[in-house]
């Protein structure tokens, strides 16, 4: 018997999203200076999406051709009875790969549970192998914490980890060859990304703390012998593989090598807000129709639909000037 495709969705360039990252929080348990202010206003309750609600939306999503959702925050981990939702989500029959991204301060709890519900890949956010030096970035986070997260999920069945770390000159990038060494050690693959203009702080100056991919992989070639991978999943990072290792180096670099031609990925706010690209404001307030149709999956796939035609060509970042986007990451979602 033959299956009827999904319907897919199609921006005005020719882009198909399949992939959505999908925010269950706006709240974390650490303030990184890269992503929050150190004193954060979070959206109230009755503001945020329920997870029946954003069940919802995820099997919206799948039914319209979306392949990949990767569950963000905030901290997705501090949401209550956040294993109900990836469960559910784990289940969709359309989707081929729920994934999420942590901190890691909460994976000594739910690193297994993740993976038996479905999760197959986690990316984890570690900048720093220094207690003192991860303390001062994230504000309030236990790098014993994280590290024990670290190792949990390397026992926790997942197809792959990948550590994510934001390099800022002057404040750790002393320790890029740290931590691929240390990722080389755990067997599981590390990602290098530009900071985010995304957010008005005062802690740290972008401009002068830049640090461009570019830069790192130089760096890293130095020590190791790299070498550009085909290897690709639904994100935007660029792959080198290292010879003797099966760890991946892998570069986001939204400034310096921009990727918007190959976007294929919307955001989902906690707030409901249908973000089309990460670095401009178009979007659509998906919650409104969640709460005008209660339980109705129609009229929210018909409204992701027109939405497409919202989604811009590109972004454009400026780091000499305060940000046009003066939503943080936390609110984005991951």
């Amino acid at each position: 018997m033959s299956t009827i495709p999904s319907p897919q969705l199609i921006d005005r360039f020719g882009r198909q999203v399949d992939y959505v990252r999908l925010s269950v929080t706006d709240r974390c348990d650490f303030r990184c200076i890269y992503c929050m202010a150190e004193e954060m206003t979070f959206a109230p309750r009755s503001e945020i999406l329920s997870l029946e609600e954003i069940e919802l939306v995820a099997k919206a999503f799948a039914t319209l051709g979306v392949k990949k959702i990767r569950l963000t925050g905030g901290e997705p981990l501090v949401r209550h009875n956040i294993m109900s939702l990836v469960e559910n989500i784990g289940a969709l029959d359309n989707l081929t790969e729920l994934t999420m991204t942590t901190n890691g301060s909460q994976l000594t709890k739910y690193a297994q549970q993740l993976s038996d519900h479905g999760v197959k890949r986690i990316n984890i956010s570690i900048d720093s192998l220094q207690s003192q030096r991860f303390k001062t970035i994230t504000r309030t986070g236990d790098l014993t914490q994280v590290l024990a997260g670290i190792d949990a999920a390397c026992s926790a069945g997942f197809q792959r980890i990948k550590l994510n770390a934001v390099i800022l000159k002057g404040r750790n990038d002393d320790e890029i060859m740290d931590l691929v060494n240390f990722a080389i050690s755990k067997n599981i693959d590390i990602s290098f990304i530009e900071e985010m203009p995304l957010g008005l702080i005062d802690e740290h100056n972008r401009a002068l703390s830049f640090c461009s991919s570019d830069e790192i992989r130089e760096y890293i070639s130095s020590k190791h012998s790299l070498m550009a991978s085909d290897i690709t999943t639904a994100g935007p990072s660029q792959y080198y593989t290292l010879e003797g290792s099966d760890t991946r180096i892998g570069f986001i670099s939204p400034h310096s090598h921009n990727f918007c031609h190959l976007c294929n990925r919307v955001r989902v706010t906690v707030e409901g807000r249908l973000l089309l690209c990460l670095g401009n404001e178009h979007s659509v307030d998906l919650r409104a129709v969640l709460r005008a149709h209660p339980g109705e999956i129609e009229p929210l796939t018909q409204a992701i639909i027109d939405a497409m035609v919202l989604k811009p060509e590109r972004h454009y970042f400026d780091l000499d000037n305060e940000p046009q986007i003066v939503r943080f990451m936390n609110t984005t979602g991951g």
